[in-house]
């Protein structure tokens, strides 16, 4: 039976640096400690040394993994260490600004004392701290836990329940009212590249409006969405 999930620690570091020279497989090492698969994969790739000028001392060392580990959790203590820094990124969440956009901005600010990575930010507001303060609320896209920059696409959206289409107009429902469109997305896949279809339909005459988009992000997207409407 596996552990609960609690961080590596230096031992079991230890453990990883001395099988992986041996060349045992990821998936024995995970059982011999306990841990899931996944969780070695990762821990070696987000821990493993690169070294520019001695390309041979490449690889994975539990000493310098344990430090690597140390220092991004000392950045996501940033904002639990420093209270100024703090309230200013709440302030700015309160008033609209995305994580994105106030760590841009203290990179920019003259004179401002600490800088911060949107991810710290996203990490701290999904943290036990930021939701006991229900600072997810605050973001433009919010989402039901935070997943790691990179990771899949959550597919379970929180949408705020004034919005949810239960609690649409009846004019909408029974369709008696002129001007109310329904938005689809058709997505294929990555193998036929990046172009999509999105529709529009009018829900009172069914009239409908096809748009082929050559981008899968969203800003574009909503921008062609706009335009059309």
């Amino acid at each position: 039976m596996r552990c609960p999930f609690t961080n590596l620690t230096l031992d079991e570091r230890r453990v990883i640096a001395r099988l992986l020279q041996a060349k045992v497989p990821k998936t024995k090492i995970a059982q011999m400690l306990g841990r899931s698969r996944s969780t070695i994969t990762r821990e070696v790739k987000r821990n493993w040394w690169h070294d520019k000028d001695v390309p041979q001392a490449d690889g994975y060392w539990h000493v310098t993994a344990q430090s690597q580990a140390d220092r991004r959790r000392s950045r996501r203590r940033k904002l639990e260490r420093l209270p100024d820094l703090r309230a200013e990124v709440i302030h700015c969440l309160q008033e609209g600004w995305s994580p994105e956009q106030i760590a841009g901005r203290l990179r920019i600010e003259p004179g401002a004392p600490h800088r911060l990575c949107h991810e710290t930010i996203y990490q701290y507001v999904y943290s036990a701290e930021g939701q006991s303060a229900q600072l997810a609320r605050l973001l433009p896209e919010r989402r039901r836990k935070r997943k790691p920059r990179y990771a899949r696409t959550p597919r379970n959206r929180v949408f705020p329940a004034e919005t949810s289409i239960h609690n649409r107009p009846s004019e909408i429902n029974d369709r008696s009212q002129f001007g109310n469109w329904e938005g689809d997305l058709m997505i294929f896949e990555r193998t036929q590249g990046d172009a999509n279809v999105a529709t529009l339909v009018e829900r009172k005459t069914r009239y409908t409006v096809l748009l082929r988009n050559n981008d899968r992000k969203s800003r574009p997207l909503m921008n062609r969405l706009i335009h059309e409407m």
